[in-house]
């Protein structure tokens, strides 16, 4: 059972990449005032964490209606997830969401909060991905599955926290801390994703 939340967290903890995320909060919210941002920063994990909470509980049912079975969708999702970590580790993501936010913002966005902050930043394509394998693999025990929703929670009030301390963290980090702690990040991923498809290919094999 605390294998299952350590792996969540820590798969979950990746992909959304809190700290990550704090130029793209920063450039979306640029020229507010605090009392906008701090609404932002708290609607745009909320949003998020309601989108992944929704995915967790129906993912499963959506696919089995689509006659996805779930070692199909792991190894799948393993290689959306390393295209993730890929980006991560040789792209530019966090100045990559930053221009994003940027763009979205001189665009007059009616709301940054759920573009693109909470989606597709937080529960973009990769969130939601891991999330629908962790709730496969969680094989309908609903401890378990409690124990994802608690996880998805707490790594959204993480993002929180991010945002509400995005101008502190930005200039502690800095550029360079920023891009490598993108490209560690990315590293980790990257073996949490081979692991997804392997564990996809040996269900597949024993299920034929």
């Amino acid at each position: 059972m605390l294998d299952f939340a350590l792996s969540a967290f820590v798969t979950l903890l990746l992909v959304v990449d809190p700290v990550g995320l704090a130029p793209a909060f920063l450039a979306a919210t640029g020229g507010m005032p605090d009392k906008v941002k701090r609404t932002i920063a708290l609607r745009a994990p909320l949003i998020a964490a309601s989108i992944l909470v929704v995915i967790s509980l129906a993912g499963n049912w959506l696919l089995r209606q689509l006659g996805i079975g779930i070692p199909a969708f792991q190894i799948a999702g393993g290689l959306l997830l390393f295209g993730v970590s890929y980006q991560m580790i040789f792209g530019d993501r966090p100045h990559r969401e930053a221009r994003e936010a940027d763009k979205a913002t001189s665009e007059h966005a009616s709301d940054v909060a759920v573009f693109p902050l909470a989606i597709p930043m937080m529960a973009g394509p990769g969130a939601i991905t891991a999330t629908i394998l962790l709730a496969g693999r969680s094989g309908g025990d609903s401890t378990q599955l409690m124990l994802l929703l608690a996880v998805i929670v707490v790594v959204l009030a993480l993002c929180f926290v991010v945002f509400s301390l995005a101008g502190r963290i930005g200039k502690m980090l800095g550029t360079t801390a920023n891009v490598v702690a993108s490209r560690l990040l990315g590293v980790l991923l990257a073996a949490l994703a081979v692991q997804f498809v392997i564990d996809g290919v040996r269900a597949a094999l024993a299920g034929s």
